[in-house]
């Protein structure tokens, strides 16, 4: 089991930034992936952004250019910095692992961008 905990939603002005974070503890070796998704109110959960073991990262269209990803593997945290927010990126964002068989999920963390 891997247990996660995501942290730094908050609420912002369209233009501001904020930086998420998701600490991962339990059986943590293994992951192949970690990744941040977001579901917006009456919405499918979509994939914003992605980074593999190696580093390689993918981004949503969406947030190409304005949002990074980043692992920190000494402390098992992957972080995910979001610029230049619209209100369209209004969501609860998920950190997500996958280590080839089974998905993590956390408990989500909101991030509302006023206009």
């Amino acid at each position: 089991q891997v247990q996660l905990v995501e942290s730094g939603g908050d609420l912002v002005q369209a233009g501001g930034s904020l930086r998420l974070s998701c600490a991962a503890s339990g059986s943590i070796f293994g992951i192949v992936r970690w990744g941040w998704y977001r579901q917006a109110p009456g919405k499918q959960r979509e994939s914003v952004a992605t980074i593999t073991g190696g580093s390689r990262t993918n981004y949503a269209d969406s947030v190409k250019g304005r949002f990074t990803i980043s692992r920190d593997n000494a402390k098992n945290t992957v972080y995910l910095q979001m610029n230049s927010l619209k209100p369209e990126d209004t969501a609860v964002y998920y950190c997500n692992v996958w280590k080839g068989t089974n998905d993590y999920w956390g408990q989500g963390t909101q991030v509302t961008v006023s206009s």
